[in-house]
């Protein structure tokens, strides 16, 4: 008898359709070519439906009742979840997360993220021989931090956080050509190019973290370093910042693809009512790093899973985190440390 290939993801894109047949979930891809899933095997962990994918709602019924992860992407955005009804039954976890807010230990979480955050920022600063951080005097004043409220951390943790992350991006902007470089870090609706090419790398990390605080069954809207406000993501915002790093890192390793004629001037709203320049990638380059930032995801990084394995893909141990979060707040565990992988000559590799 021939072991069954455990698959991990099937992606539905334009033509492809999903169907159910004798016990199997039946993909039947463009191309004509046939793929059969059984049911007892178990073998999907998650669904990805594109733009232009069919799917029957029989389908949709099987998926729910196994507990398939499905997402709906349009673009490199997660628009909706597929979601059973017995998802909310997972009540302890979220009750769990609001009594952080007060019982200490969303303090604690607000530390990590922003001790992670350095840790990983000063790890690029020294892989390219630039002026790193004082690790030593972060760590101290963050671990010093005496505060009664979460929200009184959250105010000085985020001085902290700003005047390393201020220099850290003075240092890295120096990597890229005069033509790119920006003058200093803008999130939100930037002018220049680099900067929206980091917020785009971003936005592909956000929609890989989303995912995986759902999957553990967290509030993605209420986060710890973050504060909470309407519309905002707070805790996928936290839970970014861990990650930040290796978009970074992705990004400097291809500083030497990005030439003028690969970017186009939008005109946009800027603020209400308000138009203003933009300049982006154009749709066609944009596509191509959108596919080599998903490709990042799938790397193996030497970072031990779970269970078992002594690596694992970086999507993997997104989720693996979220899960290890979920049980610390939760009481299941008394600590709770990030594992970050390296970066050393483009590969991911963990510490």
């Amino acid at each position: 008898m021939v072991k069954p290939v455990k698959v991990l993801r099937i992606e539905l894109g334009v033509g492809d359709y999903m169907g159910v047949s004798e016990g199997c979930f039946v993909v039947k891809r463009k191309n004509g070519a046939i793929e059969k899933f059984p049911f007892f095997q178990k073998q999907i962990g998650e669904v990805v439906l594109h733009n232009n994918a069919c799917v029957s709602t029989q389908s949709l019924s099987s998926l729910c009742s196994w507990h398939v992860d499905t997402f709906v992407v349009r673009g490199n955005a997660v628009v909706g979840v597929l979601k059973s009804i017995e998802d909310d039954s997972h009540v302890k976890t979220r009750i769990a997360q609001y009594e952080a807010l007060r019982n200490g230990k969303g303090i604690a979480i607000a530390k990590q993220i922003v001790l992670s955050k350095v840790q990983g920022q000063n790890a690029v600063l020294k892989k390219y021989g630039l002026e790193q951080l004082d690790l030593l005097a972060l760590k101290s004043r963050i671990e010093g931090l005496n505060c009664d409220s979460l929200r009184d951390a959250r105010y000085r943790l985020n001085q902290i956080e700003g005047k390393a992350s201020q220099h850290y991006f003075n240092e890295i902007f120096k990597l890229f050509p005069e033509w790119l470089k920006p003058e200093r870090r803008v999130g939100f609706k930037a002018y220049d190019g680099l900067n929206n090419v980091f917020n785009f790398g971003y936005y592909v990390l956000k929609c890989r973290v989303y995912k995986a605080l759902l999957k553990a069954k967290l509030e993605p809207y209420l986060g710890f370093l973050h504060a909470l406000q309407h519309g905002k993501p707070s805790l996928v915002c936290d839970f970014m910042e861990f990650y930040r790093y290796l978009i970074d890192d992705f990004l400097i390793e291809r500083r030497t693809k990005f030439h003028k004629n690969d970017f186009v001037v939008v005109t946009d709203f800027m603020m209400r009512l308000r138009m203003g320049k933009r300049v982006h990638l154009c749709e066609f380059e944009a596509g191509e790093l959108a596919d080599a930032l998903n490709r990042l995801f799938d790397c193996k990084v030497e970072v031990p899973r779970i269970r078992h394995g002594k690596r694992q893909t970086l999507d993997t141990l997104i989720c693996e985190e979220a899960l290890l979060l979920a049980k610390y707040l939760r009481g299941e565990r008394n600590g709770w440390v990030p594992r970050l992988p390296s970066v050393v000559n483009g590969a991911l590799l963990g510490e």
